[in-house]
């Protein structure tokens, strides 16, 4: 059995973290609800909160193109994990936090994860959040994972977040909250596949506070079989600022997908642009790559990976 998880662990860290091993530099891994390995750096210290389950990842003023690792997995059922992350980016601090969680479930019952990431960054400072989504395994029981994200940006920072969540997780509500102080930038690339009766909700909510602050949201989904998505989000201008939504959806056999946009300009310079568009694959395509030699299966398939490329 020990053997077994330790493969799975493998599997996983590769999967949501895209690594063999466990780094050199910062890394926290917490597994089954503990934390269970950790490393940190002279310019990253990673210290665990006394008053609740989660950490405190604090980057000193002027790091620079250092990585932090704090991936999660989940190898036993009837888990139900909450977690408390904050992050203190220093003022001029450039770094790379990948997080992500894998839930392995080969039992009835389900297995949860959910994280509330808050970031803080200091003026200057400059971050790229990677979130990887990954679940796994055989049993009936759920693989559920709700993410909340709260970004808060003081002057000139900027936070570039990717989340991905392609396979496996059969619920998930994820939440980003951003507040933008001036000459901020947050920008976000998503991309999501469900199958079966899987259900994903994504719910944006980002307020331009500060003059020149900026934001851009990009959402890619494909829906298949049965399964459900919700797309929701809202963006209000309080200055001259610059906001875009952009939500693109493959829908498929039996799916539906649902997008609500918000964007609430309060100052006659704010700019504030959302676009939505949800369709099925052109059968134009399909023919086209079919004449190259492969089934119309695979051609769907072809294209569902360029679109989430």
């Amino acid at each position: 059995m020990t053997n077994k998880i330790n493969d799975i662990r493998k599997y996983m860290l590769k999967k949501i973290s895209d690594i063999d091993d466990f780094p050199k530099g910062a890394f926290n891994l917490r597994e089954n609800g503990k934390g269970v390995k950790r490393n940190v750096t002279e310019n990253i210290n990673i210290v665990p909160k006394k008053d609740k389950q989660g950490i405190d990842i604090i980057v000193k003023e002027n790091t620079k193109k250092e990585e932090v690792y704090i991936p999660v997995i989940i190898t036993k059922s009837g888990i139900t994990d909450l977690v408390y992350n904050d992050f203190y980016i220093g003022k001029n601090a450039d770094v790379t936090i990948i997080a992500g969680c894998g839930i392995h479930n080969s039992s009835c019952e389900n297995s949860e994860h959910d994280g509330i990431h808050r970031f803080f960054l200091e003026e200057g400072s400059k971050v790229k959040y990677i979130e990887k989504h990954y679940g796994t395994g055989e049993g009936t029981g759920k693989k559920i994972l709700n993410p909340q994200t709260v970004v808060n940006l003081k002057k000139g920072s900027s936070l570039e977040m990717e989340t991905i969540q392609i396979g496996g997780v059969d619920n998930s509500i994820r939440q980003t909250f951003g507040t933008l102080d001036k000459d901020t930038n947050f920008v976000v690339s998503e991309k999501i596949m469900t199958h079966g009766a899987q259900y994903a909700k994504t719910e944006f909510d980002v307020k331009l506070n500060g003059e020149n602050a900026s934001t851009k949201v990009t959402s890619r989904s494909v829906a298949k079989d049965a399964s459900k998505q919700e797309f929701v989000s809202k963006v209000e201008g309080n200055s001259k600022c610059f906001g875009h939504v952009e939500c693109d959806a493959i829908i498929m056999d039996n799916a539906t997908v649902k997008a609500i946009p918000e964007i609430l300009a309060n100052n006659i310079e704010a700019k504030l642009v959302h676009e939505a568009a949800i369709g099925k694959i052109a059968g134009e395509q399909v023919t086209k790559l079919m004449t190259l030699g492969l089934n119309e299966k695979q051609a769907e398939q072809e294209i569902i990976n360029g679109f989430l490329r």
